[in-house]
């Protein structure tokens, strides 16, 4: 048995919560397992792998399934961020082991069939030792799940992949870390999901280390930037304006929290980046791509936000003030925002008006970000009644909720590529507004949307689906990062 290694700084660094490294040599013994252990490389991080589950301080089950009466559980060590398998009633020769992921249960062809070990003779039950659910020197963020075979049967039956609660102590932290599990380390980017989502997968993840205070994953930020920085137009631009500043914001975010400039330079070029596609077609507005083809709500209100926030940023400002109260202007004399008070997706060039398209939460969210920020910037105290007209219409209506719980209107259809974003950036935006307003008057609605998601549409993992009423259907980075949006929020 192999005695823990001590953890070097940047591994302490990496994971900020981690309890310090010591140099342990596990004590007590297990027989042998009755199988040769995977060839998948050792972990280790405050203890190594295949550590005696009798020295675990802490036991809890993390889900169990059943095979022709045996029963295969799941158990962790939270203190230690370790599980192992179980097997009971079961005969001599049924076998037991763990498969570890670091993507969420989407392979492990690294981790297959972790402490094979079989039941032993004049015995009925039998345990693996145990493993390290993550892989903190690698920046891997895991998943372990139990499995077993009934002699030599075929049929193997698994448990769902479950983790520790190291990174994931409540529901917003488990989020950000059921996240983390979509995230490349190679590319910078999330799996799954496309170059704007990433863009707000980032966001939410800054906005939990706000939020939360846990700075685990904060490497996330400069590897994405460092990895992207200067791909497609450089500095995160792209034909599509919104995708521009989609990324702009979430680069705002970063200087927020750690202050690099770098950062809000790459915002700049995103906003300059946007203007440069301002016009006078239909008197004003930025088109939604370099094509010249749409105008749309969306890219205009993250115009709006974006221009706001860098003049709040940068001392002496003018040029950003001018195009934020510009782009207010022109989107609230669109008739975008409909009689309802809710917003339509864009304008008809034949006629310069709302085009009475779909009403997407997204758009009801960003608007009220924009308003946010532009009065921080002027100190106009009609934005914010504004924002208040706008978020009393969203919150309450009936295309956008079922039973009172958010809904998009392509639910519960196929809502790809885009829309599993969508309810994120609304709760995201909705909870801005929310904090500035001294009266704090969404935050029972932003609470129960949370509680809902947490109840209805969560799995054993902690990653959530399309729907926030339920049932689960899949997971993926943009609902993902949707509901950490949400959990951040409320």
């Amino acid at each position: 048995m192999k005695s823990s290694l001590v953890l070097v700084s940047a591994v302490a660094t990496l994971l900020a919560t981690a309890p310090p490294a010591t140099a342990q040599s596990p004590t007590g013994t297990t027989p042998s397992a009755s199988t040769t252990p995977s060839a998948a490389a050792t972990v280790c991080n405050r203890y190594c792998d295949a550590r005696d589950p009798a020295l675990a301080p802490a036991d809890r089950d993390g889900g169990s399934a059943t095979l022709f009466g045996r029963r295969i559980s799941l158990r962790f060590n939270d203190t230690d961020a370790m599980g192992w398998a179980t097997i009971g009633s079961g005969l001599p020769g049924d076998e037991v082991w763990l498969d570890r992921s670091f993507d969420g249960g989407r392979s492990w062809a690294s981790g297959a069939r972790l402490g094979n070990t079989a039941i032993p003779s004049g015995a009925a039950g039998w345990r693996t030792m145990m493993y390290n659910v993550d892989d903190w020197a690698n920046r891997g963020v895991g998943a372990l799940r139990a499995c077993g075979r009934a002699g030599n049967r075929p049929d193997i039956a698994c448990t769902a992949w479950a983790r520790t609660t190291w990174n994931a102590y409540d529901r917003r932290t488990a989020a950000a870390t059921a996240l983390m599990q979509f995230y490349d380390n190679g590319t910078g980017l999330f799996t799954t999901s496309g170059w704007w989502n990433s863009a707000n997968a980032l966001t939410a993840i800054i906005d939990n280390i706000r939020v939360s205070g846990m700075a685990s994953y904060r490497y996330a930020i400069a590897n994405t930037y460092d990895r992207n920085v200067n791909a497609a137009m450089g500095h995160f631009r792209n034909d599509y304006l919104d995708d521009t500043g989609w990324w702009g914001l979430a680069w705002v975010a970063a200087y927020d929290l750690t202050r690099d400039s770098r950062y809000l330079s790459t915002a700049r070029h995103a906003a300059d980046h946007m203007h440069a596609h301002w016009d006078g077609v239909c008197g004003g507005g930025v088109w939604w791509r370099t094509a010249h083809d749409y105008k749309n709500a969306i890219t205009n209100a993250l115009y709006i936000q974006l221009n706001a926030a860098l003049h709040n940023r940068i001392s002496g400002d003018t040029a950003y003030l001018q195009r934020a109260r510009a782009g207010w202007s022109w989107y609230s004399g669109t008739g975008m925002i409909n009689s309802a008070n809710l917003v339509n997706d864009g304008i008809s060039l034949d006629t310069c008006r709302n085009n009475g398209s779909q009403v997407w939460s997204y758009n009801q969210g960003v608007v009220l970000a924009a308003l946010v920020e532009l009065n921080r910037a002027t100190g106009d105290a009609a934005l914010l009644t504004r924002a208040r007209q706008l978020a009393a219409a969203s919150t309450t209506a009936q295309a956008l909720h079922a039973n009172g719980v958010l809904r998009e209107p392509c639910e519960p259809a196929n809502c790809e590529p885009d829309g599993p974003s969508f309810k994120g950036i609304y709760a995201r935006s909705l909870g801005l507004l929310n904090r500035e307003l001294s009266d704090r008057p969404y935050t029972a609605y932003l609470t129960r949307q949370a509680n809902t998601a947490h109840a209805a549409n969560r799995t054993a993992l902690d990653t959530y689906g399309l729907r926030w009423a339920g049932p689960f259907d899949r997971a993926d980075a943009a609902r993902q990062h949707s509901a950490l949006d949400l959990m951040n929020a409320a």
